[in-house]
C-alpha cells in the first residue's frame, strides 16, 4: 500500500484463471476491521481475470513500520476447482486438501518520497498490485483438453511451488531495498 494513510488507501489485485475450469476463490485477512475486501470470494470463468480491490482504513503511519503490525497483517488467497450445478458455499465444504491452493500475501506500507518525482503516486487512484499470470496476451492452446486427476494435482503443486518462489522473490526484493 502506497500512503499517505490519511484517508482510505486501495489496492487492486488481479486474479487470472489460466485453467479450462472455473475456479471458487476467496481473499481473506488477518486484520478484518482495518482492510475492507471487494469481491472477497467468486467465482472465475476458465482464461478470465476478475479485479478484487483491497481497501486500507485510515492510521497513522509508523515509517518505522513497514509491514502492517510488524509482518502479522496478511491476506489469504484461496481457490479451488468448481463442479458445476454446486452453490461456492458447498464447494468450500465439500473441498479435499489437494484441491486447494492457497497463497500468503503478507502487507507492506510506503510513503512515496516527496523529492522522488519518478515514483509519484495518486493515493486516490488504485494501484496493482499482483498480476497472477505473466502475460496478458492469449493463452496458450493446451495439449489434451480434460485432464486426470494426477495431471491435475502435478499442476496444483507447481502452482504452490511458484507461488512460493513469487513470495521469496518480493521478500528478498524488499530486503534489498
Amino acid at each position: 500500500f502506497s500512503g499517505p494513510f490519511t484517508d482510505v488507501v486501495t489496492t487492486n489485485l488481479k486474479l487470472r484463471n489460466p485453467s479450462e475450469r472455473k475456479v471458487c476463490f476467496k481473499v481473506k485477512t488477518t486484520a478484518p476491521r482495518r482492510y475492507c475486501v471487494r469481491p472477497n470470494s467468486g467465482i472465475i470463468d476458465p482464461g478470465s481475470s476478475v479485479i478484487v480491490s483491497v481497501m486500507l482504513q485510515p492510521f497513522d503511519y509508523d515509517p518505522n513500520e513497514k509491514t502492517g503490525s510488524n509482518g502479522k497483517e496478511a491476506f489469504r488467497y484461496q481457490n479451488i476447482p468448481c463442479r458445476e450445478n454446486v452453490d461456492s458455499h458447498k464447494h468450500w465444504k465439500e473441498a479435499k486438501p489437494d484441491e486447494l491452493m492457497d497463497s500468503k500475501l503478507r502487507c507492506v506500507f510506503e510513503m512515496p518520497n516527496e523529492n522522488d518525482k519518478l515514483n509519484d503516486i495518486d493515493a486516490s487512484k488504485p494501484t496493482p498490485v499482483l498480476n497472477t499470470s505473466k502475460q496478458d496476451g492469449p493463452m496458450p492452446k493446451p495439449h489434451s483438453v480434460s485432464l486426470n486427476d494426477t495431471e491435475t494435482r502435478k499442476l496444483v503443486e507447481e502452482c504452490k511451488r511458484l507461488q512460493a518462489e513469487v513470495m521469496k522473490l518480493t521478500d528478498e526484493n524488499q530486503h534489498l531495498r
